[in-house]
């Protein structure tokens, strides 16, 4: 054992080996245990499951995992130590591997797909590449190790399971415009699934962290998704209600803190989940609570801070670390309050995650920090004490995962149709492109992507886009150059005059720099450089070319609120209000008249007061009709001439109205 410079013992915990569960199996003899443990159960797979996170959900939930599969040697050791079925050394990315699990299950009766596959979000310019990708079940060398999304889709195609659960961080879909997302669902539709996407607040469901992760649901048996009610804010589970039973650790700077293995003493009030969390464990033992040695100074600055401590705000002769660069390098939680997200880094340091105990300078134990995550006493991890962290970082909360699964138990005794389920929101979406199909062939033309769309009337259109111009006052405009794929000095002549205000004058006198410069049109980068185009601008420029991406005005969010029965485009805009979008722009070569025909009825019809509801071409998939107020609405549905319009009520199956 070496030492740093500054005197703390630098170890390796000891190695926990653990043995494998007595229900386990290997698949030399998983027909056997087909027809012994695995008989009678609701089966499930878990993908990239690491230590078993997701597993344990599913197993709370009512299933057994009959297979789960990772390429972490330690995590395996893990989760085959804690659940019985197989656990499985492979490499998903490459698809002779995914060969031999589909022939692997082949005599198995798989209800449930899960998993977490590693998806990094994608640029536009490779955005051809994944569609391809996926149509060949994700079997190109070159992409298999980046695209383990487009392996799981692959499996899951193959096995044909009931129910889909995908879990993930949300990156993966604020990243690219949820492309990955869109471009799973539009699959899993087609073969006859109906999908949800949500945004979950793991707190909401008894996970006692800050965390929000990406769930995405699909069944091919019923269009439902009934999930549990939400905590309220006053019903979380605060840290103290997590770890505040568990033993004090005595801390002396550059000494051992913890053990494997430890005396516990049930005090006589004990939470709820704290209940939860002892089931079925040694009743006078915990295990893993150990955590690393504590430098002196570190001691000392822990045991000053308090849980809105800044690093800046530390004593200056004890700061080791710039503090205008390191403003959240320390993190003392606290006992009243959620912990902060834990993740894999706390298996290199735990300074985010310091103990609320004044009296415990330290970072949070192996014990505590699976306890956050909600994994139970009994659950152990093998290999070091950073192999511990590392796997627990890297987990499924236990608790959200059986949130998530509950949402796809069967429904009384339906079964999966052979032609499988036509889902509400594809329908919604076959409805809005035919009549955006419709509309670009008229005089809204220009407000859509398509053959008479080039790049000089949508650059047009961008940089008019945050004028107060009138529509009529607009399409006059674009007519101008309708038909043109590059700009003459004639023509810039003719749109200022057509211009009806000096501010749009000064708009238009932006689209000198590209006069007779055709070659600029090819290239969005140049068009946007080269006229200077806001952010906004720039995006309404690439929608109206035929881009495919979310535009998320509030006209659209709108839209797509109303029609979900959400607050989504008046809260939590650029999360939930996207995956409220996301479900009506879909995938595909559609998307981009989608998205752009959403925009349009957000500005024209469904506006925020005298909505045009007659007017509206998914009035009649509105959920949010009847919550309009006023005698304005009464009158747009029913005419001047009282002619009633309103058509029957739908929402959409297992989603209550105005919650999310």
């Amino acid at each position: 054992m070496r030492r740093q410079h500054y005197e703390v013992p630098l170890e390796r915990s000891d190695y926990l080996e653990l043995k494998r569960h007595r229900n386990s199996c290997k698949p030399e003899n998983f027909g056997k245990w087909l027809g012994g443990f695995g008989a009678g159960k609701r089966l499930a797979v878990d993908l990239f499951s690491g230590a078993g996170g997701l597993s344990l959900g599913l197993e709370r939930a009512g299933w057994t995992v009959a297979a789960a599969v990772d390429f972490d040697e330690r995590a395996l050791q893990t989760h085959a130590a804690n659940f019985p079925g197989m656990s499985l050394h492979m490499d998903l990315g490459n698809p002779d591997e995914r060969d031999r699990l589909v022939e692997m299950l082949a005599p198995a009766k798989i209800d449930l797909v899960a998993g977490g596959p590693p998806c990094q979000p994608f640029s536009r310019a490779g955005r051809s590449k994944i569609r391809s990708l996926v149509e060949h079940h994700g079997r190109d060398p070159h992409d298999r190790r980046k695209e383990l999304w487009s392996a799981y889709l692959d499996v899951v195609k193959r096995l044909r399971p009931r129910a889909v659960l995908m879990e993930n961080v949300p990156d993966m879909g604020l990243g690219d415009d949820f492309f990955v997302v869109r471009t799973i669902e539009e699959q899993l539709e087609d073969l006859g699934y109906a999908t949800q996407v949500r945004l979950v607040d793991a707190w909401k469901y008894g996970v006692p962290q800050h965390r929000k992760r990406l769930i995405l649901l699909a069944r091919n048996d019923v269009e439902r998704f009934s999930w549990r009610q939400e905590l309220e804010h006053d019903q979380r589970t605060t840290l103290r209600d997590a770890i505040g039973d568990l033993p004090v650790l005595s801390v002396v700077p550059t000494e051992r803190v913890g053990q494997r293995e430890l005396p516990y003493d049930e005090p006589s009030e004990l939470s709820k989940f704290a209940q939860d969390m002892r089931k079925r464990a040694r009743k006078d033992r915990v295990w893993d609570h150990m955590t690393r040695r504590v430098r002196k100074d570190d001691a000392e600055i822990f045991s000053s801070m308090d849980s809105k401590t800044l690093y800046s705000e530390i004593s200056p002769e004890l700061q080791r670390y710039k503090a205008d660069h390191f403003t959240d390098k320390y993190k003392k939680l606290d006992w009243a309050d959620l912990s902060r997200s834990i993740t894999a880094h706390i298996a290199k340091d735990g300074y985010w995650y310091i103990h609320p105990d004044q009296d415990q300078p330290r970072t949070l134990t192996v014990r505590e920090a699976a306890r956050v995550q909600t994994f139970p006493d009994k659950f152990r991890f093998a290999g070091t004490r950073s192999d511990a962290f590392r796997q627990i970082g890297n987990a499924v909360p236990p608790l959200l995962g059986e949130a998530a699964a509950e949402a796809l138990l069967p429904v009384g005794d339906e079964q999966p149709s052979e032609g499988g389920l036509q889902p509400h929101w594809r329908t919604v979406r076959r409805d809005l492109t035919a009549w955006a199909e419709g509309r670009r062939e008229s005089e809204d033309w220009y407000q859509l992507p398509g053959e008479q769309m080039s790049g000089l009337q949508a650059a047009v259109v961008a940089i008019l886009s945050g004028t107060r111009i009138q529509p009529a006052q607009l399409a006059e405009m674009v007519e101008v150059v309708r038909g043109r794929t590059s700009l003459s000095k004639a023509a810039l002549e003719a749109l200022t005059a057509a211009a009806p205000s000096e501010a749009a004058k000064a708009r238009v006198a932006r689209l000198a720099a590209v006069i007779g410069k055709s070659s600029v049109w090819g290239d969005e980068e140049q068009v946007r450089e080269q006229l200077k185009l806001k952010p906004a601008e720039a995006t309404v420029y690439r929608l109206l070319v035929g881009e495919d991406l979310l535009w998320v005005g509030q006209g659209a969010l709108r839209v797509a609120a109303r029609l979900h029965g959400s607050d989504s485009d008046r809260t939590n805009r650029l999360s939930d209000g996207r995956v409220d979008l996301v479900k009506l722009v879909g995938a595909g070569e559609d998307a981009p008249l989608r998205m752009a025909a959403l925009r349009l009825i957000g500005s024209s019809f469904c506006r925020a007061k005298e909505p045009l509801c007659e007017l509206c071409p998914l009035s009649k998939y509105c959920v949010a009709r009847e919550s309009v107020s006023g005698d304005l609405f009464t009158d747009a549905l029913t005419g001047t001439h009282g002619r009633e319009t309103v058509p029957t009520r739908t929402r959409e199956p297992g989603r209550t109205a105005g919650r999310r």
